[in-house]
């Protein structure tokens, strides 16, 4: 045999040169307003926070006993006088748009189904309903039904509807309902018209019913495709049901308007508007981690 064959290599490696300073990023108009933006944004924030820690008399002291020689004082009246009536305004927002929200899928679903019929009057009722709906302010909907219910009232009490009309809560409640379904219609109409045509005649050929379809294969994928839209449409729910403080709704807005009625302090608007966007916040991020959770398989 010949001599061993050696494994060790006697050439030394070099080392690789270290990687390019980063450039220097230049000051572009984008980057000079971008900039210009933040630095308004983090400003106001802070002057926001400002604004709440003086008017509650906020203040750090200094020296004292105990194991940190610092202690926080404060005066925070107005936070103990109206913030009950913030939290069960917080509270009522979220029954109006939840119960709302719920009876709104309810009636979107057969109003769906009219919609895409081909029945000409199915049809046209719906895009009716859904076009005057979607085409007119919020607010003159809960102005047309609350108020205008006023002017049946004698009709209303001969059917015994009236004890539901005269509450303002139920008024609210059928706007609501009513707006938002009229958008969920459109919603689910357009996500089932995205799913492929195909998928309608392969089951076909399989010899499965249509309503088994539908119920199967269709529907559940056109739930995912619609998720992010019906996320949006509750975040203007929310967002909208501030109106209902005009026709005396203590809602959050309401036990806002109250509160600033009574005491001219420019801080119960700031609250109001720190709870709406802790509102619209955990929303989107629960909705978000619903999307991931049903869409995981759609993922790689």
């Amino acid at each position: 045999m010949g001599a061993s064959a050696s494994y060790v290599q006697s050439e030394t490696i070099a080392a690789k040169a270290p990687p390019p300073a980063p450039k220097h990023r230049p000051w572009t108009p984008a980057r000079v307003v971008g900039t210009t933006w933040l630095t308004l944004w983090i400003a106001g924030g802070l002057g926001i926070l400002w604004f709440l820690l003086n008017s509650n008399s906020v203040a750090v002291v200094f020296g004292g006993d105990g194991l940190l020689p610092v202690s926080i004082t404060h005066n925070a009246k107005f936070l103990i006088k109206y913030g009950e009536k913030f939290v069960s305004g917080f509270i009522i927002t979220l029954k109006l748009v939840a119960v709302s929200m719920l009876l709104g899928v309810l009636l979107s679903i057969p109003m769906t189904f009219m919609r895409m019929s081909k029945n000409r009057i199915l049809g046209g009722i719906a895009y009716g309903y859904v076009y005057f709906f979607r085409g007119t302010p919020l607010l003159a909907q809960v102005f047309l039904i609350y108020y205008g219910a006023g002017t049946f009232r004698e009709p209303l009490q001969s059917v015994d509807m009236w004890w539901f009309f005269r509450d303002a809560w139920n008024c609210a409640v059928l706007a609501f309902t009513l707006n938002t379904a009229a958008y969920q219609v459109e919603i689910l109409r357009g996500s089932i018209e995205s799913i492929a045509k195909g998928q309608w005649e392969a089951a076909s050929a399989l010899g499965l019913p249509k309503w088994l379809t539908f119920w199967k294969i269709i529907l559940p994928q056109a739930l995912i495709v619609s998720l992010r839209p019906y996320g949006n449409e509750i975040i203007l729910m929310i967002k909208g049901s501030a109106i209902v403080a005009i026709i005396t709704i203590y809602d959050l807005m309401g036990e806002t308007r109250r509160a600033f009625s009574r005491t001219y302090d420019f801080q119960a608007y700031v609250w109001a508007a720190i709870a709406y966007l802790v509102m619209v916040e955990t929303l989107r991020r629960t909705w978000d981690r619903i999307e991931a959770r049903l869409t995981r398989h759609l993922h790689r």
